[in-house]
């Protein structure tokens, strides 16, 4: 198949389509209409060519990213806040659960044995009780 070279970044590339396409991406397609636009502000029009970017300029090459101190402290600041924020605003029935409050919630039950309503009696008319230390149901005389 035959190799064609991007008007934009000027790497060789495999067409994906029938016809001739200029540019390798759509990120490359837009980078040189946006560049077309801003060099017919800045350049005479007899510097450009029809539908192609001049050769006498080349196109603005990306901004390598990195990470700076300054980047860091506005990011570390910024989540700081939306915690604090969100911390502030979530009301004290819409905040998870913790294990300390699941441990006080065990605290408040001291009985051992809790009545199961939905359960008739036994053929010895015992009522069904839920033992919480053995986790079953237990038949016990309520007198």
């Amino acid at each position: 198949m035959k190799h064609y070279t991007c008007d934009y970044c000027h790497n060789e590339f495999e067409p994906t389509r029938r016809r001739v396409q200029k540019y390798c991406s759509n990120t490359c397609r837009s980078k040189a209409y946006h560049y077309r636009k801003t060099a017919s502000n800045t350049l005479p029009s007899s510097q450009l060519k029809n539908d192609n970017i001049s050769a006498t300029t080349a196109p603005p090459q990306p901004k390598s990213e990195s990470i700076s101190a300054a980047g860091i402290g506005n990011a570390a600041a910024g989540n700081i806040i939306a915690d604090g924020l969100k911390a502030f605003l979530t009301s004290s029935e819409n905040k998870p659960a913790t294990k300390k409050d699941i441990a006080d919630l065990k605290s408040l039950i001291t009985r051992r044995y809790f009545p199961i309503n939905n359960i008739a009696k036994n053929q010895f008319g015992q009522s069904p009780f839920y033992d919480m230390d053995t986790k079953n149901v237990v038949y016990m005389n309520t007198n």
